[in-house]
C-alpha cells in the first residue's frame, strides 16, 4: 500500500517525537527552586547574617545581659527603655533611655544612649553614653561566643561623675528553643565618690513560639566608694523576663527583678520597645529585616 505524502510526513514526525521523549527520560532533569514569600517571624534559632548568628541574638532577648551583636554591618536599630526602681525607704526612681544601635563592619557595633531620670519629682538629664562592642569571631567558632563591650558615660555632674564600664559577654543556644547569656562587668566612676562596681548578670530563656519567649534574669552587684572600700554595698536581684515579637522588626521586653538584700531597690522593672530599621545588609522600608532569610525553598522538577 502506498501512503500519500502528508500521511508519510506525519508518521515520521510522530516517530521522531517518541524517540526524543525516550532520550529525555534517560537523562537527569534539572532542579528548579521556587521561593514563596512568608509573613511568619523567623524562628529564633535560624542562623542569619554574615556572622552566621541565631536570629534571637539580634533582638535583645535579655534586659540586664547582653549577648554578641544586635546589628549587622550597615544596619540600624532603635530602642526606648523605661526603668523603674522602688525602695522601702525613699521615693521611686525612673530612667528613660533612648538607644541608637549601629552595625559596623568586622563584627563591631556602636551604640549611643541618651538617658533622662526622674528621682525627685522632676526630670533631668542623666547621662549620654557611647558604647562599642567587638565579637572575637563569627558565631559558633569560639565556645560561648565571647564579645568585648566598653562604654563611656558623660554623666550630669550634679548627680555623679563620668563612668567607664567594661564587660565580657557570653551566650549561646541550648538545643532548639533555649537561650542563655552571661556577663562579667566592671565599672569605675572617674570623679565624685569614685565608686567601683563589680557585677555579673545571667539570663535564661525558652522560646514558647516564634513570637513569644519567657525566662528568668538575675544580677549581682558589689559597689564600694573611696574611703570605705572595706564596706561594700551588695545587691542581688532575680525575676521573670518576657519578650513579645509583634513583627519581624520589633520586640517588646518586660522584666521584673526583685531585690533579695537590704541594700538597693526592692524591685527593679524594665519595659523596652525595639525597632530595627534594617540597612545595607538588610531590607528597609516596608519590607522585613533580612528579607533573604524569610523565604522557604520549595523544590519542583520540570515535567
Amino acid at each position: 500500500m502506498t501512503l500519500n505524502k502528508p500521511i508519510t510526513l506525519s508518521l515520521a514526525a510522530l516517530a521522531l517525537g517518541i524517540s526524543h521523549l525516550g532520550a529525555v527520560e534517560n537523562k537527569t532533569l534539572p532542579t528548579v527552586t521556587v521561593t514563596a514569600p512568608s509573613d511568619d517571624i523567623i524562628a529564633p534559632d535560624t542562623l542569619v547574617g554574615p556572622y552566621n548568628q541565631p536570629e534571637w541574638t539580634e533582638h535583645r532577648r535579655f534586659t540586664t545581659t547582653r549577648v554578641y551583636l544586635q546589628q549587622e554591618a550597615g544596619e540600624i536599630g532603635f530602642e526606648q527603655w523605661w526603668r523603674a526602681r522602688s525602695y522601702d525607704d525613699k521615693d521611686p526612681a525612673h530612667r528613660f533611655s533612648s538607644e541608637l544601635e549601629i552595625g559596623l563592619p568586622h563584627r563591631f557595633q556602636l551604640d549611643l544612649y541618651l538617658n533622662l531620670a526622674n528621682s525627685d519629682g522632676s526630670f533631668h538629664f542623666d547621662e549620654f553614653a557611647v558604647e562599642m562592642r567587638y565579637a572575637f569571631a563569627d558565631w559558633g567558632v569560639i565556645p560561648f561566643n565571647p564579645t568585648l563591650y566598653v562604654e563611656y558615660a558623660f554623666v550630669n555632674h550634679d548627680f555623679g561623675g563620668d563612668t567607664l564600664e567594661s564587660k565580657i559577654l557570653f551566650g549561646d543556644s541550648i538545643g532548639k528553643n533555649w537561650q542563655w547569656g552571661l556577663n562579667f562587668i566592671y565599672e569605675v566612676e572617674l570623679s565624685h565618690e569614685r565608686a567601683n562596681e563589680f557585677a555579673t548578670s545571667f539570663g535564661l530563656s525558652y522560646s514558647i513560639s516564634k513570637s513569644f519567649g519567657a525566662g528568668v534574669e538575675m544580677q549581682y552587684k558589689r559597689e564600694t566608694v573611696a574611703g570605705s572600700r572595706h564596706d561594700p554595698e551588695v545587691q542581688f536581684e532575680i525575676g521573670p523576663s518576657f519578650q513579645w515579637r509583634p513583627s519581624q522588626n520589633t520586640h517588646l521586653d518586660l522584666v521584673a527583678l526583685f531585690g533579695t538584700t537590704n541594700q538597693g531597690p526592692r524591685m527593679e522593672s524594665f519595659i523596652i520597645f525595639g525597632w530595627d530599621f534594617g540597612g545595607s545588609s538588610g531590607s528597609s522600608g516596608s519590607s522585613d529585616k533580612k528579607d533573604d532569610h524569610r523565604y522557604s525553598p520549595v523544590s519542583m522538577h520540570q515535567n
